[in-house]
């Protein structure tokens, strides 16, 4: 079974790959448990971008190091955009207001700058952009929207990140309470990840 290194140490993103990946003959590992963990630089201006520096770089180390010499490595970028914000957090979501510090205090932020802000001024969605490099050194991205609002209070258990604060209009609630099968079907990631595994299967890898 070949392998898939997906670069990312966020086990809660994992966990929704896996899902979602499912039934593909695929062993699909993080880079720390392909032992290929390194720090990217994420300068790129759009989340194309940064997903491409991601997955090239880890898929050097792997050509470099001379193990999973085979395997196929996929990175992301993804985020939450704001329209009334800016776009912001945007390509930052992950860098905003610092890399350790709590969700729960990013998402009241946010929920505090967009107090009393009308309805039809709180569009927001996430984005994920998925790039995919493949043994012969060929990369091909992906990309798709999961649209929504800034919801007026975080709530919700499942998922992770911005989740408690987007308001999905379709459900009739925050993205945090919808079930990890439910989401997985109208998700950034989720349909990203779909055209992605297309990719694959058309591949025939």
């Amino acid at each position: 079974m070949r392998d898939i290194i997906f670069a990312t140490g966020n086990m809660g993103k994992l966990r929704e790959i896996k899902q979602i990946m499912e039934g593909l003959p695929y062993n699909i590992i993080s880079m720390k448990e392909a032992g290929l963990e390194t720090e990217v630089d994420e300068t790129g201006e759009t989340f194309e971008e940064n997903a491409i520096l991601k997955a090239t770089a880890i898929a050097k180390k792997a050509r470099e190091a001379g193990v999973y010499g085979d395997a196929i490595v996929m990175a992301d970028d993804s985020g939450f955009e704001v329209d009334h914000l800016g776009g912001k957090p945007g390509i930052y979501s992950a860098r905003f207001m610092g890399t350790d510090t709590p969700y729960s205090i990013k998402n009241q932020k946010i929920l505090d700058e967009m107090e009393g802000v009308p309805e039809e001024d709180r569009t927001a969605r996430f984005v994920a952009a998925i790039a995919c490099v493949f043994p012969d050194g060929t990369c091909e991205v992906v990309r798709d929207t999961f649209e929504g609002r800034v919801a007026h209070e975080a709530k919700g258990i499942y998922g992770f990140g911005y989740d408690p604060i987007m308001y999905v209009p379709e459900k009739g609630c925050n993205s945090g309470e919808l079930l990890p099968e439910e989401k997985n079907k109208i998700s950034h990631r989720g349909k990203a990840l779909m055209k992605a595994r297309k990719l694959l299967e058309e591949k025939a890898l």
